[in-house]
């Protein structure tokens, strides 16, 4: 999502609250539930699991096996949850034509250093950058090329672009900002 004038533009960027995040943290807890009971029935040797019964699983080896995946999976869970409640990510670009300023905001984990703001001057901006990947997983990133700083990330892959959305995205903003644009392969 973004807002656009003639000297000002703003790009929305949306965080880890995605649907397959959601989706992820669901089946993993779910899963990981299901690990830890099985191997809590194996050890107490009553079935909580109807289609699993405990006489058929050993503790030592399976039950533990099973209790340390479940108790690993809740603490891979537990950080989805709360990257996904803390919105780690999202924020907004602004590039202000008129004052010439460009600012980048971003959502960290909660600590000091919480809030990710830089500002850059507009005339520091060399170019931007496509840097495409090709293959089994498709890599493709949009940088801004900053002097004295280095590259930028803008829009990562996972935001599902195609190759011709992500060329009009980048052509867009080298046009408003009056760079070159430069596709790395």
């Amino acid at each position: 999502m973004s807002c656009r004038s003639e000297n000002i533009r703003i790009e929305l960027i949306a965080g880890s609250r995605k649907t397959s995040n959601f989706l992820w943290a669901v089946i993993l807890f779910l899963g990981s539930l299901g690990f830890l009971l099985v191997g809590a029935s194996s050890y107490l040797g009553r079935n909580w699991i109807s289609f699993c019964p405990s006489q058929q699983i050993l503790f030592f080896p399976q039950g533990v096996v099973m209790s340390f995946y479940g108790i690993a999976g809740l603490f891979i869970s537990s950080y989805l949850w709360c990257t996904i409640s803390w919105n780690v990510g999202s924020g907004y670009d602004q590039f202000d034509r008129k004052e010439g300023i460009v600012c980048i905001f971003r959502w960290g984990f909660p600590g000091r250093n919480r809030r990710i703001f830089l500002r850059f001057l507009m005339k520091d901006i060399q170019s931007i950058r496509i840097e495409a990947k090709e293959g089994f997983s498709v890599h493709r990133i949009l940088y801004m090329e900053i002097r004295g700083h280095g590259a930028l990330p803008l829009i990562r892959t996972d935001e599902n672009l195609t190759p011709r959305e992500m060329e009009q995205k980048a052509a867009e903003l080298a046009y408003f900002l009056r760079v070159p644009i430069e596709v790395l392969k």
